[in-house]
C-alpha cells in the first residue's frame, strides 16, 4: 500500500535517486515528499534527528537513513521481485567494498572539482576522477561476467551506487568541458550509462542534467 511506504528526499539528490530506483525495481508504490533543502520539514527532523538529511524511509511509520542502508532493507522486505543484493557472500562483499570507494573516494572528489580555485588543481582532480572510473571500468569486467551490469542480467547494488551519480557526472562534464566516461578510458562503462539511464526503473526518475545543470549554478551562487 502507498500510504505504508513514504520517501523523504528531493529530486536532485544522488542518494535520494538510489532509493527511487530500488522501490521501483520491487514495484513498490510509495508517496514522495518532496523536502526544500533551504527548510526542512518537521517530519524529517523527527525521522532523522541525527543527521537531519535525506533521504529517509519511513515504513510502517518507522523511519530508515543512509540511502545504502535503505537500499538493502528494501531489498530485504521486497525480497520476492529483482534481488539487488548479489546471493553469493564473496560477491556481495565486493560489490559493498566498491559502494564505499564510491562514496568515499570517487564522489567526493568529484565534487572537489566545483570548489577548485586553481586550474592545476582542478586539472589534478579531473584526472582522479578518470582513474577512479578506470578502476571501475576493470570491476564491471570482473563482476558483470560478460552481461549488461554490474549485477549481471539485472541491475545490482554497485550499479545503483555508481548510476546515481551518472547525472551530476554529466554535469561537471559540461561545466568543464572534459569527457570522463569516453569510449578510450571506459568503453564498457559508457555503454554501461547507457543501458542503466535506460533501465525501466530508472528512467522516469533519473534527473535530467540541463535541469541539474540549471540546479548546480544556483548552488555556484550560494
Amino acid at each position: 500500500m502507498k500510504n505504508e511506504v513514504k520517501l523523504l528526499g528531493a529530486w536532485p539528490s544522488p542518494y535520494v535517486l538510489r532509493v527511487r530506483i530500488a522501490l521501483n525495481m520491487k514495484s513498490v508504490e510509495y508517496e514522495f515528499h518532496d523536502e526544500k533543502l533551504s527548510s526542512k520539514s518537521q517530519l524529517l527532523l523527527q525521522s532523522n534527528p541525527i543527521y537531519k538529511k535525506i533521504p529517509v524511509l519511513i515504513h510502517k511509520d518507522k523511519p530508515l537513513c543512509e540511502s545504502l542502508i535503505i537500499v538493502q532493507y528494501v531489498d530485504d522486505v521486497w525480497s520476492s521481485a529483482s534481488p539487488i543484493l548479489p546471493s553469493d557472500p564473496y560477491d556481495c562483499a565486493i560489490a559493498r567494498f566498491w559502494t564505499v570507494y564510491i562514496d568515499q573516494t570517487l564522489y567526493p572528489t568529484m565534487r572537489s572539482i566545483r570548489g577548485a580555485s586553481e586550474e592545476n588543481e582542478k586539472k589534478r582532480l579531473i584526472e582522479e576522477v578518470r582513474k577512479g572510473l578506470a578502476l571501475l571500468e576493470d570491476v564491471f569486467k570482473d563482476c558483470s561476467k560478460g552481461k549488461g551490469f554490474y549485477g549481471g542480467d539485472q541491475i545490482g547494488l554497485l550499479d545503483i551506487a555508481l548510476g546515481s551519480f551518472l547525472g551530476w557526472l554529466r554535469v561537471v562534464e559540461i561545466i568543464n568541458g572534459v569527457k570522463l566516461l569516453d569510449q578510450n578510458n571506459t568503453p564498457e562503462l559508457l555503454k554501461w550509462a547507457e543501458r542503466f539511464c535506460a533501465h525501466s526503473a530508472v528512467k522516469d526518475v533519473m534527473p535530467e542534467t540541463e535541469r541539474l545543470l540549471e540546479f548546480s549554478k544556483t548552488l555556484a551562487k550560494g
